[in-house]
This record gives structure tokens, C-alpha cells and sequence, in this order.
């Protein structure tokens, strides 16, 4: 039997994305810890993170060459993590210097003001830099906000979408121009998802949306403005941060799956719009009956959970799990949320959070954080095409494994112990020895059988 050359790299808190010796083979007895159970499940569409104001501000801290070796890193096709697909917002996110949307003329109804000029100072150029690495790289564009004016109250924050015809129907032509703006700047929007976290009535640019009203503005108002303007670009039912269970108006109102998704695609004329359905943070607990309910459709876990501006390698094991959990209930990419930030990743709106890429303006050196070798166990060896691979044995709820476009099989597995443990992972017909370090992630990466 001739010796396979099987590839394993470790991250722990005191050493990142170690490789290790050759894998021991063992006699195959019994049933493995993990092992392929024979079934293929959804393809990946790629692994990315959110093109935002701060992001791009902290890599202009950095000497021109460490911030080409940053972006090499994330975006190029034999970079670190090899991006594939990206989010960026319509106007302001919460990681914006300050707030605006791109027509701020009230009642231009006709949108003869849109422009996206604030966008050309920041948004585009980082895009730009990242497509000149990758120019196979997908984006998706969400709104945080409309633009102030077509909200009760006016404001950028709180509130809702005014729901009268005339403002329904710009609303609609406002995504319009977006997507024809940056095809005119050279840039294709892919897809675009109807609004950030739809349950979310915060202090930063915000807009809450019922079910009714996400399934009406599709059907009746963005699919066929869509239609009418020749747009190629998907329409996703996203970015969706509900159920929250915990929450006290859960006992008031419930927002779950079928409060929102069922309620969407259960309806006829609007489902024909929809390519996808995008979750996020609370989201997590519809994914799955989403997923069962409309397996024909796509996926994406859209944000991820953003930790409190620390970046501990504690945070980063819990940032593992939200992998594990949204890759075994059907996404097909999995979305970042800032790629780069300067220390405690402080917003305008005051929140700290993580990144994958902390940039001190004080040293001009980037540190790459816990969270980016969680993304880099994954992203490096699963590419776009891969296919999830079902598991079985009593570590399979700390794994996810994939079979690449070349027929590898990629095993993500995390050792959550604060001692080793050594597992058995079968491949074939053969049967190997891992000691797992403590607290580790690690990618094991067999060649095909």
C-alpha cells in the first residue's frame, strides 16, 4: 500500500498555522472519531468580509508594501485566504465615518440626484485594489438604511421605510442606480440583499422591516424594477437576524422563520425573484428550517459575529463553531464582517469590535488576529466548487469536511479542550492517528482515493 502524502496544519494561542509532521497511520479497527459517511451536500461558493469606511482607512496607516502584503493575503488567488465573494454597503454602514446614502434630495422620486461620490473616496478604491488581485471576485450589496427622507422618522437610525407607493417605487430605482453606478465605475454587483439585520431598530443606520413588507417590495416593487431595467444582478432575501430567542418582545411578537423567510417565499410572485436567502447573527437559529423548507435555494451566512474589539483566541473558538454550525445547515459561502480595523475596532456609533487585521497607526503594523487563522482553516483549502461532505463519529459536531474541485477531502476539525486529544479520522480504507493540541483548530487535507 503505497504511503499517501496527507498535509495537517495547526493553529493554537501560542503558535498559528503550524505545519506538522506526517500523519500516523494505524490499523484500521473499530469505528473513527470522524469519517466521510458517504453523502455530498451543498457546493461552496466562496469564503469573504465587508468592504467598509474604517476598514480602508486603517490598511492607508501602513507602508505601502505591508499593505499590498495584507490585501495579497486576503484577496490574491495564492494568497492566505483567497477570497471569493465580499459584501459591501449601499450607503453607510455602521463602519462608516459618518452617515449618508447616495440621494439625500427629498422627494427626488425620480432619483435625478443619485450619485455615488462619497463612495469613489473610499468603497470603490478598496474594492478596486482587492479586484485587481482577484478579478473573479463576487459582491453583494446591502442597504443599512434608506436614504433618511423615505423613513418615518427622518433619520438614519431607527425608524422605518415610509410605505407609500411613489416612495416603494424609488426605493426600488435607488437599488437600480446603485448596481448601474458601479457597473459604470467598472465593478459588477452580483447580488444584492434588501436590508441589513431587518429586526435591528439601533442607533446606527437602521431600518426594521415586517416579513409582509420584505415579500411586498419584492414582488411588487424591486423584482420587477429589476425586470424592467435588463438587471442581471440576484435579489436576496437577506440579510435576516432573527429569531432572537432571548429576547423579551419574543413573548410580544414572534420573529422567526416563518415570520420572515416562509412568509417571503411561500408567496409565489415573490419567491420567482428570490436566488438566495442571506442569515445572519440571530439568524442562526432559522438557518435550518429555512434550509429544509427551500433546499433548492442558496445560502450565505452574511455576518460574522463581531466579538468586542479584544480579538482573544477564547472569542475565536466560538467564532469556530459559528462556521461549523452555518456550513452543516446549508450555506453556501460564509461572509466576515470587518477585514481590518485599527485597535479595539472602535465605530463611530461606539461599539468595539473584532477584525481579522488590526492595524496600529502608531507602529504602522498590522497583526493578524485570532479570527483570521479561524477563516484561514477554511478559506485556504476550500475553494469555490467544493463540496460539503456528510460525517459521522462522535467528533463530528467539532468538524466540517469538504471535497475539493481536485477530489481532496479537507477535514476543519477544533480541539475546544484545554488538553490534547488524540482522534482517529478514517479515509478509505485507511485509518489515521491525530494528537489534536490543545485549543487548536486544524485542517487536514487527504489526497484523493
Amino acid at each position: 500500500m503505497t504511503q499517501q502524502v496527507i498535509r495537517w496544519v495547526t493553529s493554537t494561542p501560542e503558535a498559528a498555522w503550524q505545519e506538522q509532521a506526517a500523519v500516523q497511520e494505524i490499523a484500521k479497527t473499530g469505528r473513527a472519531d470522524l469519517s466521510w459517511n458517504g453523502e455530498t451536500k451543498q457546493t461552496v461558493e466562496g469564503f469573504g468580509g465587508c468592504f467598509n469606511e474604517l476598514g480602508y482607512v486603517a490598511l492607508q496607516k501602513l507602508s505601502e508594501a505591508d499593505r499590498a502584503a495584507v490585501m495579497h493575503d486576503l484577496f490574491h488567488p495564492e494568497g492566505a485566504q483567497r477570497f471569493a465573494i465580499c459584501r459591501l454597503p449601499i450607503g453607510a454602514s455602521d463602519y462608516a465615518l459618518e452617515w449618508y446614502s447616495h440621494n439625500e434630495v427629498d422627494g427626488d422620486y425620480e432619483m435625478a440626484h443619485f450619485s455615488i461620490a462619497r463612495d469613489t473616496q473610499y468603497l470603490i478604491p478598496y474594492i478596486k485594489e482587492a479586484l485587481r488581485l482577484n478579478p473573479d471576485l463576487k459582491l453583494f450589496a446591502t442597504p443599512w438604511s434608506p436614504p433618511a427622507w423615505m423613513k418615518s422618522p427622518k433619520a438614519y437610525n431607527y425608524g422605518t421605510l415610509r410605505w407609500e407607493p411613489e416612495v416603494l417605487q424609488a426605493y426600488a430605482l435607488y437599488f437600480v442606480k446603485f448596481v448601474q453606478a458601479y457597473a459604470a465605475e467598472g465593478i459588477t454587483i452580483h447580488q444584492v440583499h434588501v436590508q441589513n439585520e431587518v429586526v435591528a431598530d439601533q442607533k446606527f443606520p437602521s431600518c426594521v422591516w415586517t416579513g409582509a413588507q420584505l415579500r411586498d417590495f419584492i414582488r411588487d416593487y424591486l423584482g420587477p424594477a429589476f425586470e424592467q431595467h435588463g438587471l442581471t444582478t440576484e435579489i436576496w432575501l437577506g440579510t435576516i437576524n432573527a429569531p432572537e430567542p432571548w429576547d423579551e418582545w419574543m413573548k410580544k411578537k414572534v420573529q422567526d422563520h416563518s415570520a420572515y423567510t416562509h412568509t417571503v417565499l411561500s408567496d409565489p410572485e415573490a419567491y420567482k425573484y428570490v436566488k438566495g436567502v442571506g442569515y445572519q447573527w440571530a439568524g442562526k437559529y432559522g438557518i435550518q428550517r429555512t434550509v429544509m423548507s427551500y433546499p433548492e435555494l442558496r445560502y450565505m451566512q452574511t455576518e460574522n459575529e463581531c466579538g468586542d474589539g479584544e480579538n482573544t483566541w477564547f472569542y475565536a473558538k466560538y467564532v469556530f463553531t459559528l462556521y461549523q454550525h452555518y456550513f452543516t445547515n446549508g450555506v453556501n459561502a460564509y461572509i466576515y464582517w470587518n477585514m481590518a480595523l485599527e485597535p479595539k475596532g472602535r465605530s463611530t456609533w461606539g461599539w468595539e469590535q473584532n477584525a481579522m487585521v488590526t492595524v496600529d497607526p502608531a507602529t504602522s503594523h498590522a497583526q493578524y488576529n485570532p479570527e483570521y487563522y479561524v477563516m484561514k482553516h477554511f478559506a485556504h483549502a476550500v475553494m469555490p466548487g467544493s463540496r460539503r461532505l456528510g460525517l459521522q463519529g462522535p467528533w463530528t459536531g467539532n468538524a466540517v469536511a469538504f471535497e475539493t474541485v481536485d477530489g481532496d477531502h479537507v477535514f476543519v476539525i477544533g480541539n475546544p479542550f484545554s488538553e490534547p486529544r488524540t482522534i482517529t479520522v478514517a479515509h478509505g480504507e485507511r485509518m489515521y492517528a491525530l494528537e489534536l493540541p490543545a485549543d487548536s483548530f486544524n485542517t487536514v487535507i487527504m489526497p484523493r482515493v
